[in-house]
């Protein structure tokens, strides 16, 4: 919608559904309040996502590169079966595999980081994969996806443009190039009316049709073999995708033990941080009651001093007068 900023749009599709509707009217308000209703109408327009949808928006706005590279692949495979080029199609449909298992870990790990996310378990991936998948077939579901702006979950049942051969019908009177007459497919050699020499052309056909049956038992022979190593290579590409997959979920539960250790580590350290300012507060009034103990202590040893310095000198006047009495009886 041109009416309403790219930057509320991002914002509004990679809001979770659940708090969609709250965002938009926010929106919507502030528009409002700023003076402009059109746009204020246009923000009411938009509807919310499914779960699946949100998590392709957030897949294309955290991370446009990756859906960039998905459009390529887009492209490529369909450039491939308009041209029917079936080994260059193979290993593009590999590809495609492993771009959108790809893609499909990286929306797990963008939920992950989403605190109002549904539960690993429970996140809607089978349909992403189907999401995706349809993307690579289906321009306008592509185009949805690269702007961020899907609102629900989409699948395709086929896989690109396949162009169909122009077939047309062989009537009765009339034998498809290329293949023997009725006669030549029935086994019986066609022979000249009215002459007792086998046709020459009967013959060549006869050959031919030979080679032509060869040619197509090699064929399927070939594309049998082809068969089973795609077979073999896809089951191969399954066990590695599980094995993948284990493994990433492990990481996973690794990743969220670690957090959660370090987290309640720095919960501890801020505490022990705590702890240890309370204790330097306490270590300097110490130190402060003690040196002004310290003064206390010198102060009352001087006024010690003094008070024995009087009594002593009181002590000798004492002792000069008993003595001058002493000498006047």
């Amino acid at each position: 919608m041109p009416d309403v900023p790219v930057e509320i749009v991002r914002r509004l599709y990679a809001t979770p559904p659940d708090k969609f509707v709250e965002a938009r009217d926010a929106a919507v308000a502030q528009a409002r309040q700023a003076g402009d209703p059109r746009t204020a109408r246009e923000i009411g327009r938009l509807r919310r996502p499914t779960v699946a949808a949100w998590l392709v928006n957030l897949l294309a706005i955290r991370r446009p590169e990756l859906v960039a590279d998905l459009a390529q692949l887009a492209e490529s495979l369909r450039a491939a079966q308009r041209d029917l080029r079936g080994g260059k199609l193979r290993e593009l449909s590999a590809q495609r595999r492993a771009v959108v298992g790809a893609l499909v870990a990286e929306v797990r790990r963008l939920a992950a980081d989403e605190p109002a996310a549904p539960p690993a378990g429970k996140l809607p991936l089978g349909e992403v994969e189907a999401t995706l998948n349809a993307a690579l077939s289906d321009t306008e579901v592509a185009e949805q996806v690269r702007a961020g702006r899907l609102l629900r979950s989409s699948h395709y049942a086929g896989f690109g443009e396949v162009p169909r051969p122009q077939l047309r019908l062989v009537t009765a009177d009339e034998e498809a190039p290329g293949v023997p007459d009725r006669a030549s497919r029935s086994g019986v050699p066609h022979r000249a009316v009215g002459s007792g020499v086998p046709d020459k052309a009967a013959e060549r056909a006869e050959a031919r049709r030979a080679r032509d049956e060869r040619a197509a038992r090699a064929e399927r022979a070939e594309r049998a073999g082809r068969r089973r190593t795609a077979t073999r290579e896809l089951a191969k590409a399954r066990a590695d995708l599980d094995r993948a997959q284990a493994e990433l979920a492990g990481a996973d539960t690794a990743e969220r033990d670690g957090a959660a250790t370090l987290d309640r580590i720095e919960t501890e350290l801020a505490e022990l941080e705590r702890r240890r300012a309370v204790a330097e507060q306490e270590l300097s009034r110490a130190k402060l009651a003690r040196r002004g103990a310290e003064r206390a202590v010198t102060a009352a040893r001087r006024r010690a001093g003094e008070v024995e310095a009087v009594l002593e000198a009181l002590d000798a006047e004492e002792g000069d007068a008993e003595a001058g009495d002493d000498r006047a009886d």
